[in-house]
C-alpha cells in the first residue's frame, strides 16, 4: 500500500513537471481557462462566435466602460490655470489681513486700514469666503 501511495505521488510530481514545461499554470486547470483564451479576448483577436457566451459579456462590458469613459472625458469641464492659484491666494490673504488685524490691535494702532476698525475683520472674513467659496466651482 506504500508503495502505490509512493508511485501516485511521483506521478503528480511527474504531472507537475510536465505543466511547468509546457509553461501552464495550476490556475488554467483550476479555473478552467487557459491564459491563452483569455489573452485573445482582452486583445479581441478571436472572432465572436467562437466566444462563449461569458467571454463575449465581459468583451460588451468592457466595450461599454470604455464607451462610458471615453463620454466623461470629453464632458469634462477643466478651470483656467490661474482659478486654483487665485483661490488659494484669497484664503491666505484673507487669512493673514485678520491675523494682522488682531496683532496690530493689541499694540493699539489698527492695521490692515486703520479707519475701518473692526471692520478689519468682516474684510478679511469676505476674502476668505471669496476664496472658499471659489471652491464650489473648481473641477
Amino acid at each position: 500500500m506504500a508503495e502505490h501511495q509512493l508511485h501516485d505521488d511521483e506521478d503528480q510530481v511527474v504531472d507537475k513537471a510536465k505543466t511547468a514545461d509546457t509553461g501552464e499554470d495550476a490556475e488554467d486547470e483550476e479555473y478552467g481557462l487557459s491564459m491563452d483564451k483569455v489573452e485573445a479576448v482582452l486583445n479581441q483577436s478571436v472572432d465572436k462566435k467562437h466566444m462563449t457566451p461569458q467571454m463575449r459579456r465581459i468583451v460588451q462590458r468592457q466595450e461599454e466602460n470604455t464607451r462610458r469613459m471615453e463620454d466623461t472625458i470629453k464632458n469634462t469641464k477643466a478651470n483656467p490655470r490661474w482659478f486654483v492659484p487665485l483661490f488659494v491666494t484669497l484664503m491666505v490673504v484673507g487669512l493673514v489681513w485678520i491675523v494682522v488685524y488682531y496683532i496690530s490691535s493689541v499694540r493699539g494702532s489698527v492695521f490692515p486700514i486703520p479707519g475701518i476698525g473692526n471692520w478689519n475683520l468682516a474684510v478679511g472674513f469676505g476674502i476668505l469666503l471669496v476664496g472658499f467659496l471659489m471652491t464650489m466651482w473648481w473641477h
